[in-house]
């Protein structure tokens, strides 16, 4: 009797110890937990625990282990240039672990968001101007694109001798742009004339000389708060980013 009742205790305390594995590979268990791992980082990234997802894991953890079993037989974990990748590897994880925890003590507001929002807009301008522009090398060369256009020369033929590749194939033609998208000197220049007015003067930028000319203006068009949000708050969050690891630069003793 008592044999029978030990070799049921056995019998039990083996099918638990089965219970919290998925699978054994040439006598290595996989633990249940490591299924379980995996299952809660997929289900952050937006997937269901289904009993298909946890199939496809268990298929790839028994094959994971095949691999490292490969691994150990070869010492590949030993050879240096391996030690040295998993180093890196293992930096790389910690240090991003580090940022994440840094950006859970005091997250991205609304708020922040939303001043930012506003901030991008002033910066902008309230106007946006479609422009076109030549770009030479001297005052000379643009007093002289200057004079041809005012007795009738063609932008698309001046502009071919534009400095700038971008528009110069396009009669000189930018963007749609706020005042705050070009350097100070060309932005200037362009806010103080009308629609269809032209540049008297060439204007030097660190770039060259610039003959100007806007074709129209209209109110600043921007996309609404719900749509660039995400990518506000990217932006915000690798300022605060890059502001916490120059301040960990700061307060570490380098000798």
């Amino acid at each position: 009797m008592l044999r029978v009742l030990a070799f049921s205790a056995a019998l039990v305390a083996s099918t638990a110890v089965f219970a919290q594995n998925i699978a054994t590979v040439n006598g290595k268990p996989i633990a249940k937990a490591r299924e379980d791992a995996w299952v809660e980082q997929l289900k952050k990234q937006g997937q269901q625990d289904t009993p298909q997802l946890r199939e496809q894991i268990k298929d790839q953890l028994i094959q994971r282990e095949i691999f490292m079993q490969e691994v150990g037989k070869r010492g590949i974990a030993e050879r240096p240039d391996v030690k040295f990748q998993l180093d890196v590897q293992r930096q790389n994880a910690l240090i991003q672990a580090l940022m994440r925890d840094e950006l859970a003590k005091s997250p991205i507001t609304d708020e922040q968001i939303k001043a930012a929002y506003e901030e991008q807009k002033k910066a902008t301008g309230a106007k946006e101007y479609k422009v076109r522009h030549i770009l030479v090398e001297s005052e000379v060369e643009a007093k002289d694109v200057t004079a041809q256009l005012k007795k009738g020369g063609k932008w698309e033929d001046l502009a071919k001798k534009s400095k700038d590749p971008g528009s110069a194939q396009r009669g000189g033609e930018l963007e749609w742009a706020g005042a705050g998208a070009y350097v100070k000197p060309f932005s200037d220049a362009m806010v103080k004339l009308d629609k269809g007015q032209m540049t008297d003067a060439p204007v030097q930028s660190q770039f060259g000389w610039h003959v100007i000319k806007v074709d129209d203006i209209r109110d600043a068009q921007f996309p609404p708060l719900e749509q660039v949000a995400p990518q506000i708050r990217e932006a915000l969050q690798q300022r605060k980013m890059a502001a916490f690891a120059e301040q960990l630069r700061k307060n570490a003793k380098v000798q």
